[in-house]
């Protein structure tokens, strides 16, 4: 009986790989003059190696407002989205803690009628989604609140 290894034919190419001629290199850069997140734990950010901790903040490209006053998750109402509205995002992301927790669709009327889009998720998360728009040049507001 021949064994079924003896019959394959292994065939090895040894031609040398080219050099490629202009190599791709990776930098990392930063926009010079924008909020960036630059950390996060449990109940802070740090938003240009600045620490926030106050329950909640909206955070755009050039300013930090923190006189969005969320108290809580459940404390949400129109009115927060509507002062999220007039700043006129193309996307906004609501970091909703420490967990996901998905706002009902009413609040958010304001966002839909305006035609801005909603993403939401834990804040750590938006803190990293915000950071990756922001290198992209979109135009984003993050909604963020602490427990």
């Amino acid at each position: 009986m021949v064994n079924a290894l003896s019959k394959c034919i292994i065939l090895l190419d040894c031609t040398p790989i080219p050099q490629l001629e202009n190599p791709l290199k990776f930098h990392l850069t930063q926009p010079e003059g924008l909020n960036l997140f630059t950390g996060y734990g449990d109940n802070y950010v740090i938003i240009n190696g600045e620490r926030h901790t106050q329950t909640s903040l909206l955070v755009t490209t050039n300013s930090i407002l923190s006189d969005w006053q969320v108290a809580n998750f459940d404390a949400l109402t129109t009115e927060h989205f509507a002062r999220i509205a007039s700043l006129q995002p193309e996307i906004v992301l609501l970091g909703t803690g420490m967990r996901l927790q998905f706002p009902h669709p009413r609040l958010s009327v304001a966002l839909q009628q305006a035609g801005i889009g909603l993403e939401v998720m834990d804040t750590k998360a938006a803190c990293r989604t915000y950071n990756i728009l922001v290198a992209e040049g979109r135009n984003v507001v993050a909604g963020i609140l602490q427990d």
